[in-house]
This record gives structure tokens, sequence and C-alpha cells, in this order.
């Protein structure tokens, strides 16, 4: 890699910062011990960034930029209900999170393609996500914010060949694709794959990795998600786009609310786990 590219790749590290600490003090400083500058916002304090009020908002927006950290993309929880659960107070929740983009003075907002009820074979809700989706981006060409899709198990762009089928209908300046290379993992998906498949549509990267036989997540270019391989391939391509670095590595403060089914991983020490993963992501880009 090259090194004026690594340094470019190294100026878009991002993160999910409330994976070193609840305490969104304790994160700022650790952000800035490892010269990160940039911060992908899920909850600050224990709170998720869908029930900020204005006022906490403000407060968060205001401790960053004294800081110097500027928000990458809001981690958004859209999406990452049952297909089957309401849908209208949901799209209030997207409200919300399309004015807290405009807050944090961010375009992208991390999205989901809907949990599928255990047993219903992801076709027979396509017709749903679909209409979903379509009015969610509906919603975002309206309020010129875009819409990133991330890949998940058990929801139904889990695979790459339905996170193609999303970007078919929809992809666009307001809908494009985090691409995460430890979900793919989970769902037995192979990465280069997927990366095949997808190059086109990513707008943005999380950085995390695991091991295919035990679904086990381990630093970045320790498993089986070929992130040596393919970070090259986005540097050829001409990607810009961030870095967001979600190590999983600890059973950090709202992990069960992220993960359906969710096992405890093991009693980690968060920030030893967080400044591993970032050690461990700068290894790879040399």
């Amino acid at each position: 890699m090259s090194e004026n590219r690594s340094k470019l790749m190294r100026s878009q590290i991002s993160c999910f910062a409330d994976e070193i600490a609840v305490s969104l003090d304790r994160q700022i400083a650790v952000l800035q011990d490892l010269d990160i500058r940039w911060i992908e916002l899920r909850s600050s304090d224990g709170i998720s960034v869908a029930d900020f009020t204005p006022e906490y908002a403000r407060q968060v927006k205001e401790k960053l930029d004294k800081a110097g950290i500027r928000v990458s993309a809001i981690g958004s929880p859209l999406g990452k209900i049952g297909i089957d659960e309401d849908f209208v107070s949901h799209m209030k929740t997207f409200d919300k999170i399309t004015h807290l983009a405009n807050v944090f003075e961010t375009p992208y907002i991390r999205i989901f393609s809907f949990y599928l009820p255990e047993g219903r074979k992801p076709e027979s809700c396509r017709e749903q996500v679909m209409r979903r989706i379509e009015q969610m981006v509906k919603e975002a060409t309206r309020c010129r914010v875009i819409l990133l899709h991330e890949n998940e198990k058990q929801i139904y762009g889990d695979n790459a060949a339905r996170c193609q089928d999303l970007m078919n209908h929809f992809a666009g300046e307001n809908f494009r694709c985090t691409f995460d290379f430890a979900n793919f993992i989970e769902c037995d998906q192979d990465t280069m794959e997927a990366y095949s498949l997808l190059k086109p549509y990513i707008e943005y990267v999380h950085i995390k990795d695991a091991l295919h036989e035990t679904k086990e997540i381990v630093p970045a270019g320790k498993g089986d998600g070929q992130l040596s391989a393919i970070l090259p391939l986005l540097e050829e391509s001409g990607y810009t786009g961030f870095f967001s670095l979600e190590p999983h590595l600890a059973n950090f403060s709202g992990l069960s609310k992220l993960e359906q089914n969710a096992a405890l991983r093991a009693e980690n020490d968060t920030e030893k786990a967080f400044r591993l993963a970032y050690h461990s992501f700068m290894e790879l880009l040399g």
C-alpha cells in the first residue's frame, strides 16, 4: 500500500467510541490519545442516539467540537426491528435521526433491513422489506441525507446477494452500502465474493474481523474476513470513505441491545480491547 494512500486511510479512521467506555468524556480522552478525529455516533453516556433529546444532542456536539472530533455517521438503530413490527412509530424515529444528522453535520445515517421472523424464508418477506426501504429512501431524499445499509445477521440484507438486491433497487445519491467484514463471516458469506458484488455501492466500511468456524469476533486481520486482500482493492478502486472501527471484542455496555440473541462476549477491559482493535488495524495499513 502506498505511503501517501496509507496516510489518507489513517485520516479517514472513525469508530464506535461507545465500545471504549460508557462515558463520553472517557471516549473523547482515548480518541485524543490515539489521534482519532471522527466518531460514528451510536450512544453516549449510556444513551442511544435514537433517545437523544435536543438539549443533550447540543451538549454532545459542544463537547465533540471542543475536542476537535467530528461525526462521520449516525450509527442509528433504524431498520433494526422485526419486519412485522409497527413501522409508523419507527418512521417517527427516522425523522428524529435525520434531524440529528443535521445537528451533527453529517449526511450519513447507518440503517438495517429488518429482522425476519424465525423460520420464514427471506424471499417471503422481500416485498415488505422493499416497501419499507422505499419509504425510507424517499424520506432520505427529501431530507438530503444518505442512508448506509449495513449487512447484519438475521436481517433481510445479511448476505451479499440480498444486499445487492437492495442496491439494485435503491442505490443512488441517498442509499449506499456499508461493508462489514465480520457480519458477512457470521452469515457464512465469503467476503471477497461480497466485495465483488457490492464494490460499486460501497460508501463506508466497518472494521472488524471474525473466524468462520466459531464466528468469534477477532482483531482486524486475525480472522477470515480477508481484510489484507480487500483493503488494497479498495485503495485501487479509489475509495475515499471512512474506515470505522467496531471492535466487538469486549462485553461493552449496550451489546445485548445491538445483537439479537447475543451471547455475552468475554469480560475484557473495553478500553484495552478498543486499543487492541486500533493497533491491529494500524498494522494492516502498514
